[in-house]
Formats: structure tokens, C-alpha cells, sequence
């Protein structure tokens, strides 16, 4: 048994469209416009042109979709967004020019991210970029200009963040070519910004928990730092894939009670799990932020920024400081605030009409999701939250992983929204590599290649996003969870202001969980098992 089509790790991928930053690059198709300007995990598959997260760059609503703690498909909203937001760039281009019309435009959307999330304009400044990844870069280089070359950075939750922050925290390259194009080689010295760095885990020795002394082992590692003469940009976790926050509230304060002169923090936020007071007051206590526009608010992969506090901003753009020459390529002019005139100087103006393109369809997601009346949004995530839960227990086949960490007053993240699974059969739990194969075959069409009843092929056919496996060490044999991921559109399509209607809006998506969830039954049953590792012969 095979899968139908070809996984895109399986072939070589096709190579980006090329451009070169001029106007006549706005004239070509959308799609490739939306899936220029970032690294290969934004390359499609020449035979399914989805990427390898089972996404394409038009919408696809025929697939059910719960995976936005990894990427989620293109809303139909967000896709004409970026259709007119081209048109519209087209026609101020002519007037002024390419540059400064796409200079004008990206300042316009600075504001309306803060507008969106609530943030005082006054007080913080955006600093957009293709990929949360990306984004960590950037706040490394902001941490070697405020803290100087002598830099530590200890990474909280290591083992729960993107595959990208290992390279990312010491400094080093990701990928085997930037953003803009620049080949380079991964894993090796990114120029200037080279550096320690120490890992802190979050999960406790079962992978399934979070570890009950983060907050002990977060202070420990600081003050070995220190006390070896460092200074440290500290990465904490809010939230992690399985939507886990460390270090607590209490921990923060001693931090910047022991060591505020010698400590930046810079929190990972990308799933964007958070209510606008607690990021306002994340921001107030002069943290950065890492933030995304896809993941929870459901835009397209990848549109990453880094919000930064005003407070910063002046010993960030003042003086002449020395620029790592590497930072260069993975930045623009046009990603820095246009009140950063100095920092902007020492950057490039080229055109990224991908990492515009993502925003604009982004900000078209978290618009309408705070359109939607707070006391909805409440309600629809505390309906899924218990819905979902219901229907992973009920499973015998599927066992919750703790989520008990959500924060008890967070608005209507007060709900946990991602709701992680360990899978168990024959009284034993599914290794990593059976997790992946079924992650992919829920991804596709099995109707063709499975025999069953009318029913059984009807089930099968559903194709359904998932959030990836995240795999978990154990002594015997590495096992993986998967994920069930309430995002922003499960919110905004399922809102009526006709209360039967919202109800029953509701009530669909979960019924759509629960097909998943058979799906998942029925594939884990195909001949005692032996049927699911057959699906393995495509990946």
C-alpha cells in the first residue's frame, strides 16, 4: 500500500520563482508571489504543489484543518486580500515607485498590527520579517547591540520550540539559503553574530508533562552565565508546541530583580496564544517579543516580526554601533521601523514581495478573528476546549498529554488551544515513525488505495491537517504526539450574530474533529496494524 502522490521530502523540490525585486514582478500569478521571498520549507511539491505541511498558497477548503500550532492551509478572505493588496501596490508603484510605495504600504501595516493586538503605537515598534525563525536572528543581533559581543543565550523549552532555534541561538545559520536568496551553508557561523549558548528543557523525564523546576533550572543556568562573565538574552516560552509557558510570572520577577542590567528577554509568542493584556504587559516589562501571523491566526506560512518596546528603540538605533556583516542577509530596509533611520542605513533596499504578500493576508485573519465580539470568542474556544477533550478520551486509542499549564486569566486564552495525543494499539504506544506515516496519511486521499465499505472509503477520502508529531525520547523507543489546534478561523467562521446558528457552527467543527478522529481509529485498525506501516512505502 503506497500513498497516491508523492511526500515533498521525497523529491527534489522545485526551485522558488526568480525575481528581482522590480515592478514587473507584481505581474506574476499570486501563488508565486506568496511563496517567494523565504527558505525551503516554503517550497512546493512540483506533483501536489503543497509544501510539507500539506499546504498550498490558494485555498484549499475542502481539507480539514486543525493544525495551526504547525501552518494552516490559506483562508479565502486572506487569499483575495492579497490579490487586491497587489493591485493596489501595482497602481501606487507607477505613481512613486516600487520602493517607496512598498516602503509606505509596510509602515501602514506596522500600524495596523499594533491597531489589531492593542499595543500603544507610541510604545512599541514592529519589526517584520519571512519566518519566526528569522525573527530570533533579529533579536540576537538587537541583543548584541544592547548587551554587547559577550553574550550568552539560554533557550527555555528547548524541547519544545521550532527545529530552527538550535542554530538560531548560537548564532548560526538554519538553512542552506537566506531568505533574499543568499546561499549559505546550515549550521555554519552566521558573520558577527556567533555565540554560547545553553539549553534548558521544559518536559519532565516522561516528555508528557511539564517538569515541576523550570523555573529553578532557568535561574540556575542564568546565574552560571553570569557568573562566567556573560551577559544573557534569555528566550522563554509562551506558548510551546504542546502550548506549555516557562519560566512562571514569579521567576520573571526575580530575574529582573537579580539581574536586570545583564538580562534581555525575548519571548516566543509565535503561536500567538495570548491575550492583548498579557502581551501589552510582556512588552511593558521591556521584553521583546517574537510574534506570527500565521500559527493560531491562521495566515499563510511564514510571516514572522519582532515586537520591540519603545524603550529600547532609542539605545537600539542610536550611536554607531558595529553591525554583524551577516545580519544583513536576513534583513531588509524595509523591515525596521521607519524611525530607526540609522539602523535602516546600514540595510539593503530590496523588495520581498513574499514576506509583504503573507502579512497583508495575515493581517486579513487577525482583523476579522478581533472583529469578532470578545464574549464569543470566550465561549467558542471554552466549547472546543471541552469538546475536544471529550473526544480524545472517549477514544480508546488516543491519551491526552497534560495541558494543564494555560494561564488561569488570559482573556479567552484562559482555554487551552492546542490539545496534544499520544497514539496506544495492542496495548503498547505508537512509535515516532508509525506517528509520521499516519500524520501524512491523514493527509491524504486513501480512498483509492484502501478497501472498505462505501462508508469506510468516504471516511478515508477526508483529507485533514494535523499539528506535526513532536517526538518523545523514551528509553525503549522514541513515541510522538499529535495535535488537534483550535486557530483563529474556527473562531471567525463559526461567529453569527443569530445565537442558533453560532451554536450550530460549532457544533460542526467539532463533528469534523470527530471524523478525524475515526479516521485516525480506522487507519490504526487496517489489519492489526500491519496495514499502517504499509503506508510507510511513500514517505
Amino acid at each position: 500500500m503506497t500513498f497516491p502522490a508523492s511526500r515533498p521530502q521525497d523529491i527534489e523540490a522545485s526551485r522558488f520563482p526568480e525575481f528581482n525585486g522590480g515592478l514587473r514582478d507584481l505581474f506574476s500569478t499570486l501563488d508565486d508571489l506568496l511563496t517567494c521571498g523565504g527558505d525551503p520549507r516554503l517550497m512546493l511539491d512540483p506533483v501536489s504543489r503543497l509544501n510539507d505541511y500539506g499546504c498550498g498558497p490558494s485555498p484549499l477548503p475542502h481539507i480539514l484543518s486543525f493544525s495551526s500550532s504547525t501552518a494552516s492551509t490559506i483562508s479565502e478572505r486572506a487569499y483575495q486580500r492579497a490579490g487586491l493588496a497587489r493591485e493596489e501596490l501595482m497602481r501606487s508603484a507607477i505613481a512613486v515607485g516600487l520602493e517607496d510605495a512598498l516602503e509606505m504600504r509596510i509602515e501602514d501595516m506596522r500600524a495596523e498590527l499594533k491597531g489589531y493586538l492593542a499595543l500603544p503605537p507610541a510604545k512599541v515598534d514592529v519589526i517584520f520579517s519571512p519566518s519566526g525563525t528569522d525573527s530570533q536572528l533579529h533579536a540576537l543581533f538587537l541583543a548584541r547591540l544592547l548587551l554587547g559581543p559577550q553574550l550568552t543565550t539560554i533557550i527555555v523549552g528547548s524541547d519544545q520550540t521550532g527545529s530552527g532555534m538550535p542554530f538560531t541561538a548560537r548564532g548560526r545559520h538554519f538553512s542552506r539559503f537566506t531568505a533574499s536568496g543568499v546561499a549559505v551553508r546550515k549550521d555554519t557561523p552566521v558573520a558577527g553574530l556567533a555565540c554560547d549558548s545553553l539549553m534548558v528543557p521544559i518536559a519532565d523525564p516522561s516528555g508528557l508533562k511539564l517538569r515541576a523546576d523550570a523555573d529553578l533550572a532557568v535561574l540556575d543556568a542564568i546565574e552560571a552565565a553570569v557568573a562566567g562573565g556573560a551577559r544573557v538574552l534569555l528566550h522563554i516560552m509562551d506558548a510551546s508546541k504542546f502550548g506549555w509557558r516557562a519560566p512562571s510570572q514569579s521567576c520573571l520577577d526575580e530575574i529582573a530583580r537579580r539581574w536586570r542590567d545583564k538580562v534581555l528577554v525575548v519571548v516566543d509568542a509565535c503561536q500567538m496564544r495570548l491575550g492583548r493584556q498579557r502581551l501589552r504587559g510582556l512588552l511593558d516589562r521591556g521584553c521583546m517579543v517574537l510574534v506570527t501571523g500565521s500559527k493560531f491566526f491562521g495566515g499563510p506560512a511564514f510571516s514572522g516580526a519582532l515586537l520591540v518596546p519603545a524603550s529600547l528603540a532609542c539605545a537600539l538605533d542610536g550611536g554607531d554601533k558595529g553591525i554583524a556583516p551577516g545580519i544583513a542577509d536576513y534583513a531588509n530596509r524595509s523591515d525596521w521601523p521607519a524611525a530607526w533611520t540609522k539602523l535602516r542605513s546600514r540595510f539593503a533596499s530590496r523588495s520581498n514581495l513574499g514576506q509583504w504578500l503573507r502579512w497583508e493576508a495575515a493581517l486579513e485573519d487577525i482583523g476579522a478573528y478581533y472583529q469578532v465580539p470578545a464574549a464569543f470568542r470566550a465561549k467558542a474556544l471554552r466549547e472546543y476546549r471541552t469538546g475536544i477533550e471529550s473526544l480524545i478520551s472517549l477514544s480508546p486509542l488516543l491519551h491526552p498529554v497534560d495541558t494543564a499549564d494555560a494561564a488561569t486569566e488570559d482573556e479567552e486564552f484562559s482555554e487551552a488551544t492546542i490539545f496534544p495525543f499520544t497514539l496506544h494499539r495492542d496495548g503498547g504506544v505508537l512509535s515516532a515513525h508509525d506517528c509520521r506515516v499516519l500524520y501524512h496519511a491523514l493527509a491524504e486521499d486513501l480512498s483509492v488505495v484502501i478497501d472498505g465499505s462505501e462508508a469506510e472509503r468516504d471516511l478515508v477520502a477526508r483529507r485533514c491537517l494535523v499539528g506535526q508529531p513532536v517526538r518523545i525520547e523514551r528509553l525503549k523507543a522514541p513515541t510522538a504526539a499529535l495535535r488537534f489546534c483550535v486557530g483563529a478561523r474556527l473562531v471567525t467562521e463559526a461567529w453569527s450574530a443569530d445565537a442558533n446558528a453560532a451554536r450550530q457552527n460549532l457544533q460542526r467543527n467539532l463533528d469534523c474533529i470527530a471524523e478525524v478522529v475515526a479516521k485516525v481509529e480506522f487507519l490504526l485498525a487496517l489489519d492489526g496494524g500491519t496495514g499502517l506501516r504499509g503506508l510507510s512505502d511513500g514517505i
